[in-house]
């Protein structure tokens, strides 16, 4: 029952860290039409960033930490809405330049990462507690998935409370729902698409910094790698939907953490097959809807 409950809690805490990077690509697709393949360089470049700053704070203190998860937010904001102002917005409508465009910057981003801060993974240092675990009916789970579980809760609150009781956010679940109605309408729909990116990259850049925590390092490839994961996250969830990538998020995980224990390893082809099942019965994904 401790193992079954041990894996339970790590599976979440790995969603929390899988949904963070996919809430904001589900957005700016539900919105855009945009697969932006350049995502993770936003988590990666806001985990060194942030690791940077906060090691000067403080290493392995809170203070440090805590400051780097807020350079970390900052960081993908500002590189996300930069990178739609000056790549994505001239392509609009032209999706396949759009994929060009994305993944060439993902790749030449990981070369520039690996340029500056070498190809090596850096051991980062955590305040003690994240190191230590809590007993919960038995099961000792690490401290560090708490931290993840708390701040995907309150990101995913904050998103919706944007969502619901904003002007942008109520042209933005709009856009979702029936993009070609919200422009006949004559809303200029371009600040909020730079918006959605800010938004995105924000979570995925404090997703970067709480990677860090999750592994105890941070290197190039690290946005690369979750960025596979969180693709397959928005699929399953529905492209555009916030409450999918959520329960995908926790979904995806937690077969993950099942099959590695309990089938030798097989999480990542567990997740292929639950990807494939779910496009085979229903191809919206959970919660998608098809557009108009």
């Amino acid at each position: 029952m401790s193992t079954v409950l041990l894996l339970l809690i790590t599976g979440i805490g790995l969603g929390a860290l899988y949904f963070l990077v996919a809430s904001g690509l589900s957005l700016i697709y539900g919105l855009m039409g945009v697969l932006n393949f350049a995502h993770g360089s936003f988590l990666t470049l806001a985990g060194f960033l942030g690791w940077e700053v906060g090691r000067r704070i403080g290493d392995g203190t809170w203070a440090g930490l805590l400051t780097g998860m807020l350079v970390g937010l900052v960081v993908g904001a500002v590189v996300a809405a930069l990178t739609e102002l000056i790549f994505i917005r001239p392509l609009y409508n032209r999706h396949i330049e759009q994929v060009l465009v994305t993944v060439g910057l993902g790749l030449a981003s990981v070369a520039l990462f690996e340029g500056i801060w070498g190809t090596d993974p850096i051991q980062i240092r955590l305040p003690e507690w994240l190191g230590g675990t809590t007993d919960v009916l038995g099961a000792n789970i690490p401290n560090d998935r708490w931290l993840l579980i708390a701040t995907a809760v309150v990101v995913l609150v904050l998103i919706v409370l944007f969502l619901q009781r904003t002007s942008y956010g109520l042209v933005i679940r709009a856009g979702v729902e029936n993009r070609t109605m919200v422009t006949a309408l004559g809303i200029d729909v371009r600040r909020a698409f730079t918006i959605v990116f800010a938004i995105g990259g924000a979570a995925a850049g404090l997703g970067g910094v709480l990677a860090s925590v999750y592994y105890g390092q941070v290197g190039a490839h690290q946005g690369t790698s979750l960025l596979i994961y969180a693709f397959i996250v928005t699929v399953i969830g529905g492209l555009g939907s916030l409450t999918g990538a959520a329960i995908a998020s926790v979904l995806v995980a937690v077969i993950q953490q099942f099959a590695n224990f309990y089938l030798g390893g097989t999480g990542d082809l567990a997740i292929v097959l639950a990807l494939a099942a779910v496009l085979l019965v229903r191809p919206t994904g959970l919660m998608g809807k098809v557009k108009h």
